[in-house]
């Protein structure tokens, strides 16, 4: 596999999760978030649908730049936080079900494919 479909690979992953959140925002707070912590609050959805706006702009971008070494890199050193934060609340904080991990997935995934981009890419 080329760095090009390792990009689109990781591309994929945000227009996939991001396209949920922004079009079924009500879907991921019911599927993602433990009930003790939903909230019937507008802003609470219009939240998870920028989330989800932010995600698939950036698909945008991996669809459409050329990623490079260092791209890959910076981008899989970006990544590292996001597990502190969906270990912290699953964990420690018990926000997302089961179900809410699918970020976490999402994450180690796109963090493999920039493993692989690395070792692919030009420099």
């Amino acid at each position: 596999m080329n760095a090009r479909t390792t990009q689109y690979l990781i591309g994929a992953v945000f227009a996939v999760l991001g396209g949920w959140a922004l079009v079924a925002p009500e879907s991921v707070i019911a599927l993602t978030i433990r009930p003790e912590f939903h909230s019937e609050d507008f802003l609470a959805t219009f939240a998870i649908a920028c989330f989800g706006a932010q995600a698939c702009l950036f698909a945008l971008v991996a669809f459409t730049a050329r990623f490079t070494r260092r791209t890959f890199a910076a981008y899989g050193l970006a990544l590292i936080p996001f597990f502190a934060f969906n270990g912290y609340f699953y964990f420690v904080v018990p926000l997302f079900t089961t179900v809410g991990l699918l970020d976490f997935i999402g994450n180690l995934v796109m963090l493999g494919l920039c493993w692989h981009g690395w070792r692919v890419a030009e420099a």
